[in-house]
């Protein structure tokens, strides 16, 4: 039985697209956690972000 979700409860339409999200969500959470790859600090992402977002709004208000 594959009922359909509540729109209101769940962005899925039902447990099984529900349940698939679930098991490639945890999997990339779990290669991300065991990812040899060097750990980019909060900060330093928030700031990178903040510079690149600068940079758009100043390309968009010089129209290009």
């Amino acid at each position: 039985m594959n009922a359909k979700l509540d729109p209101l409860v769940s962005e899925f339409e039902n447990a099984e697209q529900a349940a698939l999200y679930d098991e490639w969500l945890r999997a990339k959470i779990e290669a991300a956690a065991n990812s040899k790859k060097p750990r980019v600090p909060h900060d330093q992402v928030m700031t990178e972000m903040h510079e690149l977002l600068q940079s758009k709004c100043k390309a968009r208000e010089g129209g290009g």
